[in-house]
């Protein structure tokens, strides 16, 4: 097999993926050999003290799928970092990923199997053996399937890829249930339906950012949570810097300033849920000034005459002269790029929005092309995980059926329902009418509170897996993680939790291995045969298996064809229709903007002591929530930083103080997703509020997702005054005179400080 040193992995990635071959294993590696790792107290004549060693491996913080290198020494995990070998991370990690040890070393982890205790709920639990825990919820298993009665099992997983989605897989099809369900509330599935609609695709695609010369983003905070946000902030930096006579020109629309929008060349604010609208009057300009000149131009021509500039102006607030300008920049930039999540992608007309966007990318001929949109190859492992993602609407069935008392077993698997779902849906209400909950978590969250049996998993750190990223860099990749030390407590690994109910169940022959590495092994073993079938001998794949361990990252030299024609039904069927929005406008002035918070994630990280003191990047709050605010908007209603509100829906009432921001739009109150946890251990339970619970049942037409942008609130003031922790201090002058006016006299129209049309007030010294 080949061997592709480190800069020409990278270059693979910067370009998407170039030519087609063989497979490679990288030789990199920065892992020293394998060590035994023991206790401390006990350690063996040869142990050396103070030697650190370098284990590869995946983290499994959020789905991005980076690839990280640990230290350790005397067997403990020490400090997490980037693989420089992965070509998503490539030598990077966020400041999540960092935290990853405070998982490993949390004082509220679960140190073995408990059992129900109390009432439903209550958190009371006692301790109880592997084999009580595991024969409990297998007899239980055993009869339902003997009696006809397996679709009443389900089975509720974190998004998972690789080997154990196939493990999942196989395992649910042995029972004769098809109730698997890949939960995660950040899953972008406007953005696979857009996908689908317009390219025929059911993965997604590489957005190159790095060859970009000219990005607009229409609400996806890319640089922050947007699918892969540390490969996105390697790329913004390479579009910036890598090219010295093309410095990348960035643009951001969304209605708050964002971390990408802060970052960006230009921020413009739009109206919530008038995106669509925005993007197709950059397309009519496009194809009506001539700048698409391809067969289909006359059918474009015709879908797009209803949203010409002048009538997209009034829906988005955004003026027509600065419409007419994006589209001339996006058409002249050389290598343009649009992309869209976030809000915009999560209003009831978010399918829309992303279509918009995907017409963008085609009239700008960057299709398969470098700084555009690649397709990427199928996965090497696990492609029924994409099958079996759940929607809400997926979701709320679920807690019908149980209300229906058609759910016997739930075994629910790392994810938090009752945090991420909104009240309206009763999931806690619904669990109580579950015969058997079974909750593979590691800690006692707001869902696994519920559980009458928690047979806890290892950490990742501590686990056997493997992972193909989603999305991918434009050719194929896998890495296998391994565990960095041994088990702290007595908790096993998911896999091998799942491995041991099948034994008991009879599945020998469909999971015939004894654990979950071993299952992995045998999995790579048939990549291994398929990508060198001349080389197939055992001991080439012993060596393979070394190297990729080593390495621990595995690519394939090859990409999918550049060509791409598009149906001629998709141009007629494109548009854009208005955004619903739940609560009427005079009871319910504001829009409330939610988005996912820089530390915590979907609330994952909320019970880790890093991300609870990790400043808001934006805001600079730490702990807690906040609601902000445009000045103008807190003027207007009395009320100043720090008030404590009520945030009303038509759904329910949270309360948080004012943060006073100038980047928001007047009409419209953000709140960060995370905090507002009922139970999670003692950093993060009953801190702060959580916005998901006020949010309308509303939904995104075609993909049936929650559509969290999609709910309006009214705003009133307690009366009561919350101190917020902040690290910024004060957001005035006190007559410094920090901000310089250049370009036009002070106050002036070309006052180079002014914030887009936003109306801003600076409070006096």
């Amino acid at each position: 097999m080949s061997n592709v040193d480190r800069r020409e992995f990278l270059k693979l990635v910067g370009a998407g993926g170039v030519g087609a071959g063989a497979g490679f294993m990288l030789a990199e590696s920065i892992k020293h050999p394998v060590e035994f790792l023991v206790p401390y107290p006990v350690p063996p004549e040869e142990f050396s003290p103070g030697i650190a060693t370098w284990y590869n491996s995946v983290c499994g913080m959020c789905p991005a799928g980076c690839g990280i290198s640990v230290r350790t020494r005397e067997g403990r995990a020490k400090k997490i970092e980037g693989n420089p070998a992965h070509p998503v991370s490539q030598g990077r990690l966020c400041a999540l990923g960092q935290a990853g040890l405070q998982v490993l070393y949390n004082p509220d982890r679960l140190t073995g199997p408990l059992e129900l205790a109390g009432e439903r709920g209550s958190g009371e639990f006692e301790e109880t053996t592997w084999e009580e825990g595991l024969s409990a919820v297998a007899s239980q298993l055993e009869l339902l399937r003997d009696a006809g009665r397996a679709t009443n099992i389900w089975f509720v997983s974190e998004g998972v890829r690789g080997h154990l989605a196939m493990l999942f897989e196989t395992f649910m099809s042995g029972l004769g249930s098809p109730n698997l369900l890949h939960y995660d509330f950040a899953y972008p599935a406007t953005l696979y339906t857009a996908n689908r609609r317009f390219f025929g695709e059911q993965r997604l695609p590489y957005y190159d950012i790095a060859n970009a010369h000219y990005l607009l983003s229409f609400g996806a905070d890319y640089l922050n949570n947007w699918l892969s946000p540390v490969h996105h902030r390697l790329g913004f930096g390479r579009s910036r810097h890598a090219d010295p006579e093309h410095r990348g020109h960035f643009v951001q629309i969304e209605p708050k300033i964002s971390l990408s929008g802060a970052a960006a060349d230009e921020w413009v604010p739009a109206r919530p849920g008038s995106e669509s609208r925005l993007a197709l009057a950059i397309a009519e300009r496009l194809v009506s000034e001539g700048n698409y000149a391809g067969d289909d131009a006359d059918a474009w021509a015709t879908a797009l005459e209803p949203y010409a500039a002048s009538q997209a102006a009034e829906a988005t607030g955004v003026a027509a002269d600065t419409i007419h300008r994006l589209a001339e920049e996006f058409a002249h930039a050389g290598r343009a790029l649009a992309i869209g999540g976030g809000a915009a992608a999560n209003h009831t007309n978010g399918v829309e929005t992303l279509v918009a966007v995907n017409a963008l990318n085609y009239l700008a001929g960057n299709i398969g092309q470098t700084g555009g949109v690649v397709f990427n190859p199928a996965p090497v492992a696990g492609p029924s995980a994409l099958t079996r993602r759940a929607s809400y609407a997926d979701m709320v069935d679920l807690a019908e059926n149980a209300r229906r008392g058609l759910v016997d077993v739930l075994i629910i698997n790392n994810t938090d329902p009752v945090f991420t779902l909104p009240t309206s849906v009763a999931f806690a209400e619904a669990l109580e009418e579950i015969p058997l909950i079974v909750s593979l978590s590691s800690f006692i969250d707001d869902t696994s509170r519920f559980a009458d049996v928690v047979l806890p998993s290892h950490s990742y750190l501590e686990s056997w897996g493997d992972d193909v990223p989603e999305p991918g860099v434009g050719f194929s990749v896998g890495a296998v993680s391994q565990p960095v030390v041994a088990p702290l407590y007595n908790t096993k690994a998911t896999g091998d939790i799942v491995i041991e109910l099948a034994a008991r169940l009879g599945m020998g022959e469909t999971i015939p291995w004894p654990n979950m590495e071993e299952c992995i092994r045998d999995g790579w073993r048939a990549i291994f045969e398929r990508s060198a079938p001349a080389q197939a001998a055992v001991d080439a794949f012993d060596s393979f298996w070394r190297e990729i361990l080593q390495a621990g990252v595995w690519g394939e030299n090859v990409r999918r064809d550049a060509a791409f024609t598009l149906d001629p039904d998709v141009i007629g069927n494109v548009g854009a229709s208005d955004a619903e929005f739940a609560g009427d406008a005079g009871e319910f002035p504001f829009i409330l903007h939610p988005y996912l918070a820089t530390s915590m994630y979907d609330g994952r990280g909320a019970n880790l002591p890093w991300m609870q003191e990790l400043p808001d990047p934006i805001t600079s709050v730490v702990y807690g929530s906040w609601v902000e605010l445009n000045p103008t908007t807190a003027e207007s209603l009395g009320l100043a930083e720090g008030d404590l509100v009520e945030v009303r829906s038509t759904s329910g009432t949270i309360r948080a103080p004012v943060v006073l921001f100038p980047g928001i739009m007047p009409d419209v109150v953000a709140m960060p997703i995370g905090q507002g946890h009922g139970a999670f251990g003692r950093y993060a339970s009953n801190r702060g509020v959580n916005p998901i619970e006020i949010l309308a049942p509303e939904t995104t037409a075609g993909a049936d997702s929650l559509a969290w942008g999609g709910t309006r609130v009214a705003l009133a003031a307690t009366g009561r005054h919350a101190r917020l922790v902040k690290t910024s201090g004060v957001s005035r002058q006190l007559g410094r005179d920090i901000v310089q006016t250049t370009g036009a006299a002070a106050g002036t129209a070309g006052h180079s400080a002014k914030l887009s049309s936003i109306p801003i007030t600076v409070e006096p010294a």
